[in-house]
């Protein structure tokens, strides 16, 4: 029996995957979550054997959530399931230490094959991860960090090294406060920086800033 634990801020989402893992005898949902603090706890009550994890969290990311669980629970195996296209999350998910990623819109089978996968210690790569994974082998080390940025994230990664918060951001671009965190947490993982300053930082060293 494999433990499962799902940990999605929309609880119709949560719903289905129950009724898919309900449909196998080798699966039990034994917990579930709908913020990023609640999937910590889980983790950390080691109750599950295989964490479901959302990136787009109402109190702080997966993203930050799956760092914060690779340094307390470092075995437990985490498999990414997002609605983001797998070329903005995926790569550094699994630099980070995530042990699969799966679009939400994924097929039932492949969802159950996947948590059966990391369950046995592997990491389940998607046929899209895998055509990612060997493009990253032929980009050129040379490109500017900054250069992978859509134009709206470009917008917003200046707005951030100038010192702007999420709420001016927002007023500034017409965007929602979600909205302008989701393009931050996005910036942060195509960069592989950590925070406003090293931003900024960044910005300087690159000649970017006014």
């Amino acid at each position: 029996m494999i433990r499962v634990a799902i940990c999605d801020d929309h609880q119709i989402v949560r719903a289905g995957f129950k009724q898919i893992f309900s449909s196998s005898p080798d699966f039990e949902v034994v917990a579930e979550g709908g913020t990023g603090r609640e999937a910590l706890d889980i983790a950390r009550r080691e109750i599950c054997d295989v964490l479901l994890l959302d990136i787009a969290m109402p109190d702080q990311s997966g993203i930050d959530t799956l760092r914060t669980i690779r340094q307390g629970q470092p075995n437990l195996p985490v498999l990414i399931l997002s609605g983001y296209p797998a070329q903005q999350y995926a790569l550094n998910l699994f630099k980070m230490g995530a042990n699969g990623y799966l679009n939400k819109e994924c097929e039932a089978d492949e969802l159950k094959t996947a948590v059966r996968t990391v369950f046995q210690g592997r990491r389940y790569v998607s046929s899209t991860v895998g055509e990612l994974l060997a493009q990253s082998f032929d980009r050129d080390p040379n490109t500017a960090l900054h250069t992978e940025l859509s134009d709206r994230e470009f917008q917003v990664f200046l707005r951030l090294a100038k010192g702007a918060t999420v709420s001016d951001i927002g007023v500034a671009l017409s965007l929602s406060i979600k909205t302008v965190s989701t393009y931050r947490t996005r910036i942060m993982e195509k960069m592989g920086l950590q925070s406003n300053s090293d931003l900024t930082y960044y910005a300087m060293k690159n000649n970017l800033l006014d």
